[in-house]
Order: structure tokens, then C-alpha cells, then sequence
């Protein structure tokens, strides 16, 4: 049986505008980075599953760091007490990295980790960050992170931005990801990725210091679905959505063929945790500035294997049923996008933002803009879209108090 392929297909795209931020004519032929072109039979049994050897990426030697650290970099991740090990090992060198988020993050910001136990008996990594003692907090932001990430990384510096400017900040570990349980880079469901994050951040929202404020929730690529899809499932729970770069449609001619998709089903039932689908390094496409790019390979928490078959097919299936309910987007919506982004489209965004039935929706697009808008962009850059985040939660949070 041949390996199936899950791979990004580039997008081909090109704006030019002198400013930042452009509008994008309607295009109808939307694409979504997400393109599985398996060449295996329709027909198998498990037998056919019997003689396959799925082998585990290999993580390369993180230049820099000690013998020690990478050794401990290298280990197993598949469960949780193995991926707070080496988070907890590596805490100081990312502390120390050189990047705009890390070396310039607000001081005074009082965080706090903690594990919460969801109804389907998974610890889950839950971090906060408050604005400093005596700061008037204007509203609460929760956080969904994308595929393979964590919010102990790269967000910690984003958190703190957001946090100085008046805001308390929550994010999670998905099941599955970063520092909670769950099978590394496992999604048996996506349904019970956004009931997980409707379960957890309900528990925050009823805290007393919150009472009163306004709650926004933010989701960044595979982050923005699942944002969406608890949208959907709790219309009015939240005062206003912001999606950066979101994974929200699949175009007919990116799918699989319907007898391969089923086949495709069918075979995460036999073998769901199998890793089938070879995952292309996306540095490249994701991160425009190279320093920062090479400062990805110390997220050690990340998954970056190969995707797992229940995981892909989850993920066909999700952004499938998120494109059948755009119109039922209808709350406050913030869509940010790199105009240059290669991983997930930015005319799907677009799209979105053409088809929410919300009546108070704003679209910002960053020319020659990364998918890591947030995170692999110059300086300047990270800058103008932590201000039009945090610009756009103010006359929100204004909106609100009257």
C-alpha cells in the first residue's frame, strides 16, 4: 500500500497595495491549504493494515543548546508527563530567545498555571495573564491555539502585550497538545475540541474578578475553526469573535475523491492513531523573517510528526461543516490574515467575511503577509497587528460599557 500524502498546496496570489492592511476582490475559486491525494485502493481490510510500519519523525539536533537539553529534547512526546518535562527543561532558553515577543514583553504581568480535569477525565493545561496590580481590567480574551502548538510559547509574548494593555487574558492546551493529556497530535474528535474549550473557559467566565466585563474569544488557523465551531454551538456566549489566519473552508476541487474520503474514514476506524499522512516542514511558509523562523525549532512541545488518520480525516470533516454554516457567523467578527499566506488562504477569509451574517465585521489583510502574522513577521509588523487586536477589543469593550 502506498503512503497516503496530506500536503499543503502553495496559493497563487498576488496583491499589491501600498498599505498594510487591503480588501481583496471576491474570488470564487477559494482554496484551504488542507490537500489529501492518497493513491491507495477503495477496497482494504485490516489485513491490509497488518504489514505497514509507521515510524516516528525523528527530531534534528537543536543548534545551541547542550547535548543534555537535546537529548531530552529528543524523547518521546506521545504523553503528557513527557512533554512537561522537557518544557519545564527548556523554559529559560526561550525565555532568552531574541525575538520581539520575548525580549520586549511587558513587565509587572501576574500569570498563573493551573490543570483542570474535563468530563471526559483529561488534565487541562489552563494559563492566565492579569494586567499588572492596580490596572483596571477592560475585558477578558481566551485563546484557541492552531494544529500542533501549545499557548506556553510563542502566545506567552502576545499574552503579555495583550495583558499591559488592559486585558486579562486565558488560553488552554488542547486535549491532545502542549502540556495537557491526550495522545500527541491525536484528534479523535474536532466536535470535542470545541466542547472541551466551551466546558473549560465556562469555568473561567464564572470567576468573580470577571463579573461584569465583556469575554471575547480569539483563534488562530486550526485554532480559528474550532473558535467557530464554538460559535456556533453558543451563539451569544461570547461579545465578540477574532479570527488570525483561520482554517474555515475547503474547496471542491482541494477534497479527496468521495469513494477516497470514505475509504480514507474507514481506515481511521481501524487504525486512528496511525501515522499516515506526511507533514510538510512549514517554517518556511508560515515565518517570513528567517531569525525568526529558526527560533521555531525551540516551541520543543510542538507536534511536527506525521499527521495521524483520524486526526486528518477530523480535520477534512470539520472545516466541511464550518463551510456549510458561514452564515450563521454572527457575532462581532475580526478577520486578520497575511495576504501572502501559504498555509491556510487568505480569500477564504475573505469568504468568511463575505458570508457572516454579522453586521458588524471588519477584514484586515497584511501585504506580503505570512500565515504567522502574529509570530514570523518583522518586528514592525507583529507590532501593527498586536495594536489592531488590541484597538479593536477597546471601542468593543467601549460598546459594551454603554
Amino acid at each position: 500500500m502506498e503512503s497516503l500524502k496530506f500536503r499543503l498546496r502553495p496559493t497563487e496570489l498576488s496583491l499589491s497595495s501600498p498599505k498594510y492592511q487591503t480588501q481583496l476582490t471576491y474570488n470564487p475559486n477559494l482554496q484551504i491549504p488542507i490537500k489529501a491525494r492518497p493513491k491507495l485502493p477503495t477496497h482494504f481490510s485490516a489485513s491490509t493494515t497488518k504489514h505497514l510500519k509507521i515510524m516516528a519523525k525523528k527530531r534534528s539536533p537543536i543548534e545551541g543548546v547542550s547535548e543534555e537539553l537535546n537529548k531530552i529534547a529528543s524523547q518521546n512526546l506521545d504523553f503528557a508527563p513527557a512533554r512537561r518535562r522537557v518544557r519545564s527543561a527548556f523554559a529559560d532558553v526561550q525565555q532568552r530567545l531574541d525575538h520581539f515577543l520575548f525580549k520586549l514583553a511587558p513587565t509587572g504581568i501576574r500569570t498563573e498555571e493551573w490543570y483542570e480535569r474535563n468530563s471526559k477525565g483529561l488534565e487541562i493545561f489552563c494559563k492566565s495573564w492579569m494586567p499588572e496590580q492596580g490596572v483596571t481590567i477592560k475585558g477578558a480574551l481566551f485563546f484557541c491555539h492552531g494544529y500542533g502548538d501549545t499557548c506556553t510559547f510563542f502566545f506567552e509574548g502576545i499574552a503579555r502585550r495583550i495583558a499591559a494593555a488592559g486585558y486579562v487574558v486565558y488560553a488552554l492546551d488542547h486535549p491532545g497538545f502542549g502540556l495537557s493529556e491526550g495522545l500527541h497530535g491525536y484528534i479523535p474528535s474536532f466536535d470535542e475540541l470545541a466542547d472541551n474549550v466551551i466546558e473549560n473557559y465556562r469555568k473561567i467566565k464564572g470567576r468573580p474578578e470577571l463579573k461584569g466585563l465583556p469575554c471575547f474569544i480569539l483563534g488562530q488557523s486550526m485554532g480559528g475553526a474550532v473558535t467557530l465551531k464554538v460559535h456556533f454551538k453558543e451563539p451569544h456566549e461570547w461579545e465578540g469573535v477574532i479570527l488570525v489566519a483561520p482554517m474555515c473552508k475547503i474547496a471542491e476541487d482541494m477534497k479527496p475523491p468521495p469513494a477516497v474520503l470514505k475509504a480514507l474514514t474507514l481506515m481511521s476506524r481501524v487504525m486512528p492513531k496511525a501515522k499516515l499522512f506526511p507533514q510538510k516542514d512549514l517554517a518556511a511558509l508560515a515565518f517570513r523573517d528567517p531569525r525568526k523562523r529558526e527560533m521555531a525549532v525551540y516551541n520543543v512541545i510542538s507536534y511536527n510528526d506525521q499527521t495521524r488518520l483520524r486526526t486528518a480525516v477530523e480535520l477534512l470533516k470539520a472545516t466541511s461543516d464550518i463551510e456549510r454554516q458561514l452564515e450563521e457567523v454572527s457575532s462581532p467578527l475580526l478577520i486578520l490574515h497575511g495576504a501572502a499566506d501559504r498555509v491556510t488562504d487568505p480569500q477564504v477569509s475573505r469568504f468568511l467575511y463575505e458570508k457572516a451574517s454579522s453586521k458588524d465585521k471588519t477584514l484586515k489583510l497584511y501585504e506580503e503577509g505570512y500565515h504567522c502574522i502574529l509570530e514570523g513577521e518583522p518586528d514592525e509588523r507583529i507590532f501593527t497587528v498586536l495594536t489592531d487586536i488590541i484597538t479593536w477589543l477597546e471601542s468593543h469593550c467601549s460598546v459594551s460599557r454603554n
